[in-house]
């Protein structure tokens, strides 16, 4: 059905545009969905989970902030959500996700890193630089750079691993990494 000239709507317009509106309300916001994956039902938190890698960039923040929630599967959805979105302004959450008190929220984190890419070398490099010392932070970083090493990095990263790999890490990787960043830094 065509719009009358006289500006007046046909029905048919009418019923269209109340669907649309009602679809735009029916359509939950990131806060709410970010509700949900607090809930105990996990068929819920997977959809809610769905929605807001669906809104992408939209649900970035609040995810960062769903990180740090008291609840395990809040955290886990979260990390799983950023994992994959895979954008780079949560690069920082997820290296700080690499010390959460439970592995799979940090191998959640590691396979986000991942995913985000070459962008997240040098903060990965500059965190090892800056704190050594914690044991779940250099295996998650181990997971990303092994991934990474089969890829283009692989000649300026592979020393970094085998720091990470080696019987005095906390000695070792801050040296390598730094040689990594400076190597970085030249091309």
């Amino acid at each position: 059905m065509e719009r009358p000239k006289n500006g007046n709507k046909t029905r048919g317009n009418l019923v269209r545009e109340g669907a649309t509106a009602i679809g735009e309300a029916a359509r939950p916001t990131v806060t709410s969905l970010i509700a949900k994956l607090a809930s105990d039902d996990g068929v819920v938190r997977v959809k809610a989970r769905r929605q807001l890698v669906a809104c992408k960039a939209r649900a970035v923040a609040p995810l960062i902030k769903a990180l740090s929630d008291d609840s395990h599967w809040v955290r886990w959805e979260a990390a799983k959500a950023l994992s994959q979105i895979g954008n780079q302004e949560s690069i920082q959450a997820l290296l700080d996700a690499l010390s959460d008190k439970e592995f799979d929220v940090r191998w959640l984190a590691a396979e986000g890193l991942i995913r985000i890419g070459r962008k997240s070398v040098v903060p990965i490099l500059a965190a090892l630089v800056g704190d050594p010392d914690s044991r779940w932070v250099r295996e998650g970083i181990h997971h990303v750079l092994h991934d990474m090493k089969k890829r283009e990095l692989g000649q300026v990263l592979r020393p970094v691993l085998a720091a990470l790999e080696g019987s005095e890490p906390t000695l070792e990787v801050p040296l390598a990494a730094r040689a990594a960043l400076d190597t970085l830094k030249k091309n």
